[in-house]
């Protein structure tokens, strides 16, 4: 399962065009956040790659977690969304 990191900076729609592309290839994605800047644009980016893949009669459903990473030698607190088809 592929896992791709967003953060406040990222360009939702090419965060969109990788969702939309790891949706078609593996049938399900990760994406990790840290901060509401970058929940945020990945939320955008979900809500385009919907759009993407609708066409293709593909809709989404996500589910959220916290979990704990370390960078840097420190702890932080991160939300990461599980992406998948909705079936």
């Amino acid at each position: 399962m592929s896992l791709l990191r967003v953060g406040s900076k990222s360009d939702p729609n090419k965060v969109a065009g990788a969702i939309a592309g790891t949706i078609r290839e593996e049938d399900s994605c990760q994406v990790q956040t840290i901060g509401a800047g970058a929940l945020n644009q990945a939320i955008k980016a979900l809500a385009i790659a919907r759009g993407f893949l609708a066409p293709s009669g593909i809709d989404l459903v996500c589910y959220p977690a916290f979990i704990d990473v370390t960078i840097d030698g420190n702890e932080r607190t991160a939300i990461k969304l599980f992406i998948e088809p909705r079936h």
